[in-house]
């Protein structure tokens, strides 16, 4: 079990050592956070970059054939000054990716430079990219997210689906990387709201059960670079949230602006501004 209380899978623990272990030979990251470790990773004092990760999206897929996937953002430490290895928030990342397993699609996005698309050809070696902008037609636009939670979200964000999901396709693959792959191919929008009206209430997840900063904050660099938009259960923009612990939680609205600007507004009626 791992630091979530989620069960850990043997696959699990094999991505996260093999990635530790890369990341700690390149003697380029200073620490490293990952799902699997409840510490800090420190790995080498002298390093220039900050990474976050989650080494296997979506693990219980695993046992299904279905999609996996390995997300990761990076930041860099303050060259100009005194640097206290404070956590960063998406808006600091340098870098965000994932990769989509077993389909060999890798995607990349670099800060200010735009989101860009590998994919592994027929000699496994990573062809040319493409560069990745969410499409502006409607018609394409899908919507995703875990249908069975619907009637435990807030009742504004159950009207907003009741009122919108039939506008758009409806795809859910259960692996973050995979969902996202589809949407910011298509467009439209991903959701993962806060579960606060669970009829279990010690299964609520007022905060959100993604974590910000090797899922959430990942896809909201992704997002934005590609042209599109990610915000959590208050409105904000994931990029903007500071992390307060490394495993802090977060919902997630992620997509093309306008469907995320749209749904932002029914939130805004569960966070009134104070007078």
């Amino acid at each position: 079990m791992n630091v979530q209380g989620e069960d850990v899978l043997r696959m699990d623990q094999i991505a996260q050592e093999i990635t530790v272990h890369h990341l700690r030979a390149s003697r380029r990251v200073i620490h490293a956070i990952s799902e699997e470790s409840e510490e800090i990773i420190q790995l080498n004092p002298d390093g220039r970059y900050f990474v976050y990760f989650d080494p296997l999206d979506g693990s219980s897929n695993v046992p299904h054939g279905l999609p996996v996937g390995f997300m990761f953002g990076v930041a860099k430490k303050n060259l100009e000054g005194r640097e206290d290895n404070h956590l960063r928030s998406g808006r600091d990342y340098i870098a965000a990716g994932m990769f989509v397993i077993p389909t060999g699609t890798f995607t990349l996005a670099l800060k200010d430079a735009g989101a860009w698309r590998f994919h592994i050809d027929e000699t496994m070696e990573f062809v040319r990219p493409t560069r990745i902008v969410l499409p502006d037609d409607k018609k394409g636009w899908e919507l995703s997210f875990n249908s069975a939670n619907r009637y435990t979200y807030s009742r504004q964000i159950q009207n907003w689906i009741t009122a919108n999901e039939g506008k758009y396709a409806f795809r859910y693959i259960g692996a973050l990387a995979a969902d996202i792959h589809r949407t910011i191919s298509n467009g439209g929008m991903f959701m993962y709201p806060a579960i606060v009206n669970h009829p279990d209430p010690r299964k609520n997840r007022p905060q959100g059960k993604l974590r910000l900063m090797y899922e959430a904050a990942v896809v909201a660099f992704i997002c934005s670079e590609a042209g599109g938009a990610a915000v959590d259960e208050t409105g904000m923009s994931i990029l903007d949230v500071q992390p307060m612990r490394p495993h802090q939680r977060s919902a997630l609205y992620a997509g093309s602006k306008a469907l995320v600007e749209d749904v932002t507004r029914s939130l805004a009626l569960l966070n009134p501004p104070t007078q």
